[in-house]
């Protein structure tokens, strides 16, 4: 529900239920009524029925396998946090199942080490968030950069393998992620479009 606000849209997991087509009217009801434009639901096989949206996918990479870049990691400090959530929550408005960042996700971000900035010289190429062995978040700044992005965070991490998770209707993403060596290991869940 936090989504409404800023994209009129709402996800929803639903749970184990007896009813689901009853809990889900209510759920999409109280959504509706709260200002969504759009509600996806995941969690129970009776949402098939539904148009799907997305697949979420895992995907993975020996860190190894990633070439090098000359590309180098910031992290973000407490001077730079607010301009790193600018950035998130501009480029987060463009995909599915993505969550808004506000202050105090921003602070827990902040606070745990794991977002960083993507330049090259003084120039930003993007932003990520990274930890234990998984890309949370991956934005370029400028067309092409993607690789160099992917390619900093990835050396940035001490694991032996890289995972991430990717919207199968980000095309786009999963075609680069797919060029630098991931491989698509499991479908982690399908989110159906109910309004």
């Amino acid at each position: 529900l936090r989504e409404i606000p800023y994209q009129q849209a709402a996800y929803l997991t639903l749970q184990s239920t007896q009813e689901p087509d009853k809990l889900l009217e209510e759920c999409v009801s109280f959504c509706r009524a709260c200002g969504a434009e759009a509600v996806y639901a995941t969690g129970h096989p009776w949402l098939e029925q539904y148009p799907l949206y997305t697949a979420m996918w895992e995907l993975r990479c020996p860190v190894d396998a990633i070439d090098d870049t000359d590309a180098a990691l910031w992290p973000v400090q407490e001077q730079t946090v607010q301009k790193w959530q600018q950035i998130y929550n501009e480029k987060v408005k463009k995909l599915p199942n993505g969550a808004w960042m506000d202050a105090k996700a921003a602070k827990e971000m902040l606070q745990k080490g794991d977002g960083y900035f993507v330049h090259r010289g003084e120039e930003l190429l993007g932003i990520g968030r990274v930890s234990c062995g998984t890309i949370d978040w991956v934005a370029s700044l400028r067309k092409g950069a993607g690789r160099e992005v992917v390619q900093a965070l990835c050396h940035g991490l001490t694991e032996e393998t890289v995972q991430l998770t990717v919207a199968s209707v980000n095309e786009k993403a999963l075609r680069l992620y797919e060029s630098l060596g991931f491989v698509r290991t499991k479908e982690i869940s399908r989110w159906y479009r109910v309004l």
